[in-house]
C-alpha cells in the first residue's frame, strides 16, 4: 500500500512537472508585439552617447499635423531606452525671428516598448532660406541630455492647416488630424484647434465649436448629409465630429469657427454669393 502511495505522488510531480514546462513553452512562444509595425524611420540623429530614431506613420514630416514617435539607442551598447523621460521644441528660423509651434508632451508607448510619442503641428514649411529645427532634451537614471537637429518640413499636397487671427483678435491654428484614409462614407473627423500666446507657446483652445461644410466645386459645388459639427469632448483634447463623403474626388471642407457664444471668430457660411470659406482643409481620394 505504501509503495502504491509512493508511486502516485511521484506519478503526479511527474505530470505537474511535465505542465509547468509546456506552460513556460507556450509562454515563450508567444508572438512578440512589433512596435514598429506602420511607422516609417524618416530620420535619424547622433550626439556622443545615443542615437535617437524618428518615425511616422506615413512619409516624413510636412506642414500641418504630424503624429512623431521616436526611439533612443545606448550608442555604447546597442539596446534602445526604455525608462527615458523626454520633451522637445521645434523652432522655425525666420529671416527675422525665429518661433514656434503647437506641440503635445511626449509618453510612452508602453512600459516595455521603446517607443516615445507626441505630435508637432507645424503651420508653416520650410523654404529656401528658412527652417525648422527640433530640440529634445531627455534624462535617464538622473543624467540630461540634449539633441538639436533640422528638419525637413515641406508644404503640404492638400491644405491641412490654417493659421488666422479671429474677431476677438486671438491667432488661432485650426489642423487637420483625420481621417487619414477617408471613404465614401459618414466619415469620423478630428481636428486640433490651438491659439498663439507668444511666439514659443500654443496650448489647445477649449469650449469652441467648428462647423463643416464639404463641397466638390467640380460637382458644381453641391455638399454632402448627415455632417456633424465638431466639438470637444474633453478639455485639453481635440475637436471630434462626422464628415460625410458621397463619392471620390477633391472636397474642399469648408469652416466656421465659433466661441462659446455661438460668434464667429473666422469663416464664412456658404451660399450661391459665397462658393468658399476663408478657412478650409482639401481632401482627395
Amino acid at each position: 500500500m505504501k509503495f502504491r502511495f509512493k508511486k502516485n505522488i511521484l506519478l503526479l510531480l511527474s505530470i505537474l512537472s511535465i505542465l509547468a514546462i509546456a506552460s513556460c513553452s507556450s509562454d515563450s512562444n508567444e508572438p512578440v508585439v512589433n512596435e514598429l509595425e506602420g511607422l516609417n524611420k524618416f530620420q535619424e540623429v547622433t550626439n556622443t552617447t545615443h542615437t535617437i530614431e524618428l518615425y511616422k506613420r506615413k512619409g516624413g514630416l510636412e506642414q500641418g499635423f504630424n503624429e512623431v514617435a521616436f526611439r533612443i539607442k545606448d550608442n555604447a551598447t546597442g539596446e534602445y531606452v526604455k525608462n527615458a523621460t523626454a520633451s522637445w521644441m521645434p523652432v522655425m528660423h525666420m529671416t527675422s525671428m525665429t518661433h514656434s509651434c503647437p506641440k503635445s508632451a511626449i509618453e510612452k508607448k508602453s512600459t516595455e516598448g521603446t517607443l516615445y510619442e507626441g505630435y508637432l503641428v507645424f503651420q508653416m514649411a520650410q523654404n529656401a532660406t528658412e527652417y525648422w529645427d527640433l530640440k529634445i532634451d531627455y534624462t535617464i537614471k538622473g543624467v540630461a541630455y540634449s539633441v538639436t537637429f533640422k528638419i525637413d518640413v515641406p508644404a503640404s499636397l492638400k491644405r491641412r492647416i490654417n493659421s488666422f487671427k479671429g474677431t476677438d483678435g486671438m491667432r488661432y491654428i485650426v489642423a487637420y488630424v483625420e481621417p487619414h484614409q477617408p471613404k465614401v462614407a459618414v466619415n469620423d473627423v478630428e481636428v486640433a484647434i490651438f491659439k498663439m500666446q507668444d511666439m514659443m507657446t500654443f496650448p489647445v483652445v477649449d469650449n469652441l465649436k467648428l462647423k463643416i461644410d464639404p463641397r466638390m466645386p467640380s460637382m458644381g459645388n453641391h455638399s454632402s448629409p448627415n455632417n456633424v459639427d465638431l466639438t470637444q469632448a474633453v478639455a485639453g483634447k481635440s475637436y471630434k465630429g462626422k464628415l460625410a463623403l458621397t463619392m471620390t474626388g477633391y472636397w474642399k471642407i469648408n469652416l466656421q469657427l465659433l466661441n462659446a457664444n455661438n460668434e464667429v471668430l473666422k469663416g464664412e457660411a456658404i451660399t450661391d454669393a459665397v462658393p468658399e470659406s476663408s478657412i478650409y482643409f482639401e481632401i482627395e481620394f
